[in-house]
């Protein structure tokens, strides 16, 4: 899940002399005064470029499953390190999530981490029940790297007690009538890999990414046929190595980081670059090896869309660097082998350059792709001087991300999280973008929601009456349809999130779920309103299937993958 947006408003707007260009009415609230009051919905600071949330669509505007076809799935997705919980058991290694929050928990917002989240990893058979209650065709789940191999290499040895839980997990939802849709690596790096070399910063990363995968396809691959190689690396290279909210918490000198002797303008591209070698080394494997006649594999995208802040031929301009920035940076390498020109202007040696063997091999290393999409925000021109010099990898694109044009209108309409403004419209011009510029590739809108900020004062009530978050799925849903309609191949969508989960440098505090988790009450799962509404989209519910697979320990590592 991206928390994107809000980054780019914070830390442009901490610029000397930058502050007054973004936004007005509260945009720059730091999640601190955030968590001092609840976004108040009843209070509409703007006018909204669409109309406003709650006014409830007409019974013709509401998505129903036979505008799409019996091919086409709907699903909800998750992460590993989000709801599984177990952090050191059964074998489990660390990894730099679980020595990031541990060793820094001031860098999460309520000093939460992991270590149980939401127990998923010992009640993945209710998840699943809820997946089938809801009638949902399949699942996005991630596989944690240092679960299966705990300290990040084959050398290292294979925890057989971590690849039996996953193969329960997909058994369970095979069994079920629900299809898996793996990503491979969602964050969560081994702990052992960033202290042997650095991980992502290292193209030592490849080998052994490329030995973890292999493992993934040998072991779940007869049963598993859709591939996300990486989940959101424009945002992992940025949070994790540009701004350092995110592990392993990297940025420059003097930036407000865990380990600030890193580079925020060169280490996001370095990162970003070896992790393309990997996904192209992976692609080319499973599809020599593994694929068969009906496997896919890709990388989840994120990306903002951006409207022009003012009417300005410039605006303009700076929305479409704004969009190279977020998008091109791993779409163009995937479909053509190279980094967008904007790119490559603007950030010249900083960024990192292809041979031509990795070029070839690199395009159309997918045969289908995943879009993560959540809002969108409004762009200006920043003029190239030495007034203006990038301090980190957001400001490369000389455009100043905004929450309001130069009129003072909102994007969209607000939701119950503040940096979550809903605009269908951004995720159907995405998907235009990709019809026309990258050749219509299959895709898959592999997270889309909405949240509701929870500093303590949301009642389990209040949580449950998710009507904001069911419009806005449902808005988002159609302009799925349109975009189809429009010619865009598009072929499943997944709810973020299945789960109330742990939301990175959020922890708690913000809750995506379709199903309410009551953390103080035993991880009790609720369905929320929009759950139940997808329960009467599909035609739900259907009879849930539970054969024991005999639990997690696993005597004879030789018996593991055949059943």
């Amino acid at each position: 899940m991206a928390l994107l947006a809000s980054a780019l408003i914070s830390h442009t707007a901490h610029r000397p002399g930058l502050r007054s260009h973004i936004g007005s009415n509260g945009g720059n609230l730091s999640w601190h005064e955030k968590g001092k009051k609840r976004c108040d919905l009843t209070r509409v600071r703007s006018r909204a470029w669409s109309s406003d949330l709650g006014q409830h669509l007409m019974p013709s505007e509401i998505p129903r499953r036979d505008w799409f076809s019996h091919e086409f799935v709907f699903g909800s997705a998750t992460s590993a390190y989000q709801i599984e919980g177990a952090w050191n058991e059964h074998g489990k290694g660390p990894s730099t999530w679980d020595h990031f929050c541990h060793n820094h928990p001031e860098r999460i917002f309520d000093r939460s981490n992991g270590d149980v989240a939401v127990n998923s990893y010992h009640l993945y058979e209710e998840d699943v029940k809820l997946l089938k209650e809801m009638g949902m065709d399949a699942y996005r789940f991630s596989i944690s790297w240092s679960r299966i191999l705990p300290k990040g290499t084959l050398e290292g040895g294979i925890n057989y007690q971590g690849l039996q839980y996953y193969r329960n997990l997909i058994n369970t939802l095979k069994e079920n009538g629900i299809e898996p849709y793996v990503t491979i690596f969602h964050w969560d790096t081994p702990q052992q890999l960033e202290e042997n070399y650095g991980s992502f910063l290292s193209r030592m990363i490849v080998k052994d990414y490329t030995d973890f995968a292999r493992l993934c396809f040998e072991h779940f691959g007869d049963k598993v046929k859709n591939w996300f190689t990486f989940n959101e690396p424009h945002t992992f290279c940025t949070y994790a190595y540009g701004t350092g909210e995110h592990a392993p918490g990297r940025c420059s000198p003097g930036r407000n980081c865990a380990i600030p002797y890193g580079d925020s303008l060169s280490e996001p591209y370095l990162v970003g670059h070896n992790i393309l070698l990997a996904h192209a080394e992976v692609a080319h494997l499973y599809k020599k090896y593994y694929k068969g006649e009906d496997g896919q594999i890709g990388m989840a995208l994120d990306s903002l869309f951006f409207e022009p802040y003012g009417k300005t031929f410039l605006d303009e301009q700076a929305k479409a660097r704004s969009i190279d920035f977020n998008l091109g940076w791993f779409m163009e390498p995937v479909s053509r082998g190279d980094y967008p020109f904007s790119m490559r202007s603007l950030l010249r040696d900083r960024l990192p350059y292809f041979k031509d063997d990795e070029q070839e091999k690199l395009k159309g290393s997918s045969n289908m792709m995943g879009l993560n999409y959540y809002t969108s925000l409004f762009c200006e021109h920043v003029d190239i001087s030495p007034k203006f010099l990038p301090a980190v990898n957001t400001e490369d694109a000389y455009a100043i991300p905004k929450i309001y044009d130069h009129e003072g209108n909102a994007i969209g309409p607000d939701t119950r999280t503040q940096w979550i403004k809903s605009y269908p419209k951004g995720l159907k011009e995405l998907l235009m973008i990709i019809r026309d510029k990258y050749g219509n590739p299959p895709i898959y809108i592999t997270e889309n929601g909405t949240a509701d900020d929870d500093f303590g004062d949301l009642s389990m009530k209040d949580a449950l009456d998710d009507g904001i978050r069911l419009e806005y799925l449902q808005r988002h849903i159609s302009a799925v349809k349109e975009s189809i309609d429009l010619g865009a191949d598009v072929r499943g969508h997944f709810t973020w999130s299945l789960l109330d989960n742990f939301e990175w440098s959020r922890g708690y505090t913000c809750r995506f779920g379709l199903i309410y988790v009551d953390r103080n009450n035993g991880f009790k799962r609720h369905m929320k309103k929009s759950a139940e509404w997808f329960k009467e989209f599909n035609g739900a519910p259907r009879k849930f299937i539970n054969d024991k697979h005999g639990g997690i320990v696993v005597l004879n590592p030789a018996l593991v993958g055949n059943n």
